[in-house]
């Protein structure tokens, strides 16, 4: 299956340093990915890139920078912030209401990690979807 029906595709915007902008910005990776012919993606990582900016505006520093992108057979989404502290797993209780972001993005995607930038203070956090017999995921899950 080739990575979308055009070939592969980047959509880039880069954010204002507050947390308003989590819930439209969910809204523009849904038409994205459905614009792309990826549709049947989109409720995860839709729920995955929310999470990742949710991050990078609460615990990162400006510049945020989110962006998909299609490319060897799998689609990517990255949230690059200037912060330095790297994104971590915390021990919560069952009663916690915040702080399962990076353990709901692993559980959606098929690979997630972090980047560091190379040139300045900051970090790209990623997830990765696997394109190859992504019509069929919304039926196994």
């Amino acid at each position: 299956m080739p990575a979308t029906p055009d070939g592969p595709r980047t959509a880039r915007w880069t954010l204002p340093h507050d947390p308003s902008v989590v819930g439209k910005t969910r809204g523009l990776v849904e038409e994205t990915l459905t614009g792309w012919g990826l549709g049947l993606l989109a409720d995860d990582v839709v729920l995955a890139a929310g999470e990742l900016l949710a991050n990078a505006i609460s615990y990162g520093e400006p510049l945020v920078r989110l962006s998909l992108r299609t490319e060897d057979g799998a689609l990517w989404v990255e949230v690059t912030d200037r912060g330095p502290e790297l994104p971590h797993r915390l021990n919560l209780g069952l009663d916690a209401v915040h702080g399962r972001g990076l353990t709901i993005v692993e559980a959606l995607s098929d690979a997630f990690g972090v980047t560091l930038l190379p040139d300045a203070p900051g970090k790209t956090v990623w997830a990765r979807w696997n394109l190859s017999g992504s019509e069929n995921r919304s039926d196994d899950r």
